[in-house]
């Protein structure tokens, strides 16, 4: 928002609120948001001002290089959010610039994370949230930050929020490598039922109720559900069954008090041919979208509660208290090694648990207006606690009990608090805090010896300055502490000793936009983490790795070529090492070292809309020595849609060149049936072929 003809303007926060002062008696605003169409708004003597700004196409020259505000990336993926609509959770994640995923189950579980140079596994690393709520797991049974997004209806974001390095005050336990925080709708324009299908008996149903049609201004509720099955390109069926519901609640209690309310439910189960050796397809044991092992797979549920109550004082203070709930429940069922240590039944193993998480969090945000610029205090505090019943790790045979290798019961608490100063100097803005973490880790172990529960507090400072030379180019330095927590098994088997390893981290670059049409965003980084010290759950040990350091650059680039033709490209570069092993073997497996998305994208409010976009990874170390590669690969995808006011028919395209390619990729000891020694060689999932859906969707 800016005062029209004037130097003075301000931001909203997350929830539309604003404040500014201004000193005549009569002001015009201009208010603008990318995607909507700008407003000019006479003001008399105006306390509380409500404005609602109309939807209008994306542009790229209503994004303002501001020296307010500290420049974030959800601009940008509100920009990719509109250019590329998603289907899927998978899809949701991919919109995150230098953010690559890979699936190994079926389907079923969780992705596991690529980012800066670290394979995160399925969340250790990446902090993942929606609505404020943790996505992630700590002391998963399947392993540390498991982050299972699958209960997110897609549709539903509105906008995705991410930042890499370990620099937000507001982000704690297992922000180092990044996080990714995703905001559904508040309330949606239009309802909307949507059937789509696709090759490998592929389907999916959405559906997106608008339940309060008038008002909205003062509440609004929608109710989302979808149900998805496939049964995948592998020989054996996944028979994957996927259903979630989502609603959603919005009340204006008084003029000055917001509650938005959520409830979610989701539930899964599939099959899963698994990870598969090389030699067993050059062989010919089996094709390459055959299985060692076809019994693997599982089922799992998560069911949320998601309240927030926000209130603004009259001198523009606002009180925000959010309380959470989720319960989950998980099984799955897997089998790396085959015949490695039970060479007569194999090594399939099961890995559950039962958990129950609760959450509260309480942030005062106050604004000063000061004679040359602003300063804006932010204070919070929070807790999360998980407990976790029936952990386990155990041996089976095609799915049948045969006997525990783990089980035991978790309770993990962390008790954080923060404080957070956004200073605006005229061409400066700095963002300093400090927040401080307090975590408790007990292991009920119910086949040992039980061991003393451990305790640890951790503080982590950061600093982000900014400095813009011009509305063309900023300048920024970022520098910050962020930390993982290990797994609560590690902490006591350990007896609380490196149970917290630091991240430090330090980001300087620059946001250049030499016109309307180009935004480029370069930035070279360096993080040093003081322990990657982990629980393996697939195998119940505890694998401490030592010190490592990441070094890199990383680009983004958007330009617009006409009002309605968009491109987009994202460059990350990485060095990532082990710091005490010797050269040559000092490689961090699966760590990525060079990848790039991208694409060319035409959108139209109305009638036809689609683009191509590329992802590309190059080939990486699979183990320390870098005998074994894990292999790199380049896929095309493509979208056409045919867009009116009451409908829209859409085409999907995935691995347009069919290209043969491995998702997910690990160096596994393991023994084939009748082998007599194990080998120790590269295992995969093999990559999705070409693959089309057809979708049509009514708007009513």
């Amino acid at each position: 928002m800016d005062a029209k003809d004037t130097t003075i303007a301000t931001l909203t926060d997350f929830y539309g609120n604003y404040a500014l002062k201004v000193s005549n008696d009569t002001t015009t605003l201009l208010i603008s948001y990318i995607g909507f169409k700008p407003a000019t708004v006479p003001v008399t003597h105006a306390k509380n001002l409500k404005v609602v700004l109309q939807p209008d196409a994306i542009n790229l020259k209503d994004l303002v290089l501001q020296a307010n505000r500290l420049s974030k990336f959800s601009t940008l993926a509100k920009i990719d959010l509109d250019l590329k609509p998603v289907r899927s959770t998978q899809e949701l994640l991919r919109l995150v610039p230098g953010l690559f995923i890979a699936q190994h189950a079926g389907g079923g579980k969780a992705e596991q994370i690529f980012l800066r140079g670290f394979d995160c596994d399925h969340g250790t690393d990446v902090q993942v949230s929606v609505d404020g709520m943790p996505v992630n797991m700590v002391s998963h049974a399947h392993g540390q930050g498991y982050a299972d997004a699958h209960f997110i209806i897609p549709e539903t974001i509105n906008n995705i929020d991410f930042g890499a390095g370990p620099y937000y005050t507001q982000h704690g336990n297992l922000n180092t490598a990044g996080y990714v925080s995703f905001s559904t709708y508040t309330n949606i324009d239009k309802s909307k039922v949507q059937l789509e299908a696709g090759r490998f008996d592929t389907y999916r149903a959405l559906a997106m109720i608008d339940l309060l049609k008038k008002n909205k201004d003062r509440q609004s509720a929608y109710i989302a559900t979808e149900y998805y099955y496939t049964n995948g390109p592998t020989l054996h069926p996944q028979n994957f069954h996927r259903y979630n519901i989502f609603g959603k609640y919005n009340a204006a209690i008084t003029p000055n008090t917001q509650l938005i309310a959520s409830l979610s439910s989701f539930s899964s189960n599939w099959n899963a041919s698994g990870q598969i050796p090389e030699r067993a397809v050059s062989g010919g044991l089996i094709d390459r979208f055959g299985s060692i092992d076809p019994t693997e797979g599982g089922n799992t549920e998560r069911h949320n509660a998601n309240v927030i109550l926000v209130h603004t004082f009259s001198g523009g203070t606002t009180w925000e208290n959010q309380a959470y709930y989720s319960r989950n429940r998980f099984s799955l069922y897997s089998d790396f090694s085959f015949f490695l240590n039970d060479t007569i039944h194999g090594d399939e193993i099961n890995q559950a648990e039962k958990r129950n998480v609760v959450g509260y969090l309480s942030r005062l945000t106050q604004k000063h207006i000061l004679a040359k610029g602003s300063l804006q205090s932010i204070y919070g505090i929070g807790v999360r606690y998980d407990v976790t019943t029936d952990s386990k790790l155990a041996h089976v045979v095609k799915r049948q009990f045969v006997s525990n290798i783990q089980l035991g019961d978790i309770k993990e608490a962390n008790v954080f608090s923060y404080i957070q100063q956004q200073l605006h100097l005229h061409k400066w803005f700095v963002d300093a805090g400090v927040r401080l973490d307090y975590l408790h880790f007990n292991y009920f172990d119910k086949l040992h010896a039980q061991k003393p529960a451990q305790a640890k507090a951790i503080i982590s400072p950061k600093l982000n300055i900014q400095y813009t030379l011009n509305p063309q180019m900023q300048l920024f330095v970022k520098a910050g502490k962020g930390f993982h927590s290990n797994d609560t098994r590690v902490v006591v088997a350990n007896e609380g000793k490196e149970i917290l390893p630091a991240a430090y981290g330090a980001d300087a670059g620059f946001i250049l936009k030499p016109n309307s049409r180009l935004l480029i965003n370069m930035a070279a980084w360096y993080l040093y983490l003081n322990q990657e010290f982990v629980y393996v759950g697939d195998d119940g040990h505890i694998e401490p790795s030592g010190k490592t350091q990441r070094k890199g650059v990383d680009m983004i680039v958007r330009y617009q070529f006409s009002e309605n033709l968009f491109a987009t490209v994202n460059v990350n570069l990485t060095n990532p090492r082990y710091l005490a092993a010797a050269k040559g073997k000092n490689y961090i497996p699966l760590a990525p070292t060079a990848t790039s998305t991208g694409g060319l994208f035409y959108k139209k409010k109305e009638g036809l809309n689609g683009g191509l976009s590329y992802r590309y990874i190059k080939s990486r170390p699979a183990n320390e020595d870098n005998s074994i590669i894990a292999k790199g690969y380049f896929l095309m995808d493509g979208s056409v849609n045919y867009t009116k006011k009451s409908y829209e028919l859409g085409l999907a395209l995935e691995n347009l060149f069919n290209a043969t390619w491995n998702e997910a990729q690990f160096a596994t000891e393991a023994r084939l049936k009748g082998e007599p020694y194990p080998v120790d060689e590269l295992n995969y999932t093999p990559g999705t072929p070409f693959f089309i859906r057809a979708k049509i969707a009514v708007m009513f």
